[in-house]
């Protein structure tokens, strides 16, 4: 593994951990400052994500592009692999690997921010076809705008403009919009108002799946050369960065 390759993964460990802690943690904040208003709690537990996300990818894309997300690093492979652009295979495999690692530290490190069992699964049952259909609908969207931001050369607004979709979005679907397997595996370590029963993420992440397919079938009908900024995505790396990969 090079040096490069691991400050990457280190970075999608980390972002992808801090997002959790983020969604788990304004949660618990959520329902202990407004325990008798669901609408309020989503509310604020939508806001810190959709802040916290911003600067996340302000922070680490840089280093390794901010993915935090399986869909959008298999995206960023399949749709770069024939430029030449994007992340490798081997990245994709290390990626996968850092987001759930970090998704699953990052509940364990909000339960125990505040004072709760470091692992506690979610009795939280989303097992329906409707919040199916919602992840299918919410991770198309996300797909779609990483890359036509992208590809449109404008990038450099995705921290705003992720954040602000993955904010609308837990409004706007049934499910909350998860659109992210680490996430969705990593929600199932807290038994709190993030929370998700682990039988029902496989649901979840087959959804997800099909959003990524049909996210990415959207993407070369509309951008038939959208494979071209792969390497831009989410956000541009490190041109130092890029050149040390090439080095090792």
């Amino acid at each position: 593994m090079t040096i490069a390759l691991r400050r990457h993964l280190l970075a999608e460990f980390t972002g992808t951990a801090l997002l959790v802690t983020a969604v788990v943690g304004s949660g618990i904040m959520a329902t202990t400052l407004s325990p008798d208003d669901v609408g309020l709690q989503l509310l604020e537990n939508s806001i810190a994500t959709a802040l916290a996300l911003g600067a996340l990818i302000l922070i680490f894309g840089p280093v390794s592009g901010a993915h935090f997300n399986p869909v959008v690093s298999a995206a960023d492979w399949f749709l770069g692999r024939r430029a030449g652009t994007g992340i490798t295979a081997r990245d994709l495999g290390g990626y996968v690997v850092a987001q759930v690692l970090g998704a699953i530290a990052g509940s364990v490190l909000a339960n125990l921010m505040f004072d709760l069992a470091a692992v506690d699964f979610s009795g939280k049952d989303r097992a329906a076809g409707h919040l199916w259909l919602g992840e299918v609908v919410a991770t198309t969207g996300l797909i779609l705008l990483v890359f036509a931001l992208a590809r449109s050369g404008r990038a450099p607004v995705a921290p705003a403009a992720v954040g602000a979709y993955i904010g609308a979005a837990y409004w706007f679907t049934s499910s909350t919009s998860f659109a992210n397997p680490a996430v969705t595996i990593g929600r199932g370590f807290t038994d709190t108002f993030a929370g998700i029963a682990p039988a029902s993420i496989p649901g979840f992440v087959i959804a997800q799946l099909v959003g990524l397919a049909v996210g990415t079938g959207l993407l070369l009908a509309l951008y038939p050369d959208a494979g071209q900024a792969a390497d831009q995505v989410v956000v541009p790396t490190d041109e130092r960065d890029r050149a040390l990969d090439q080095r090792a």
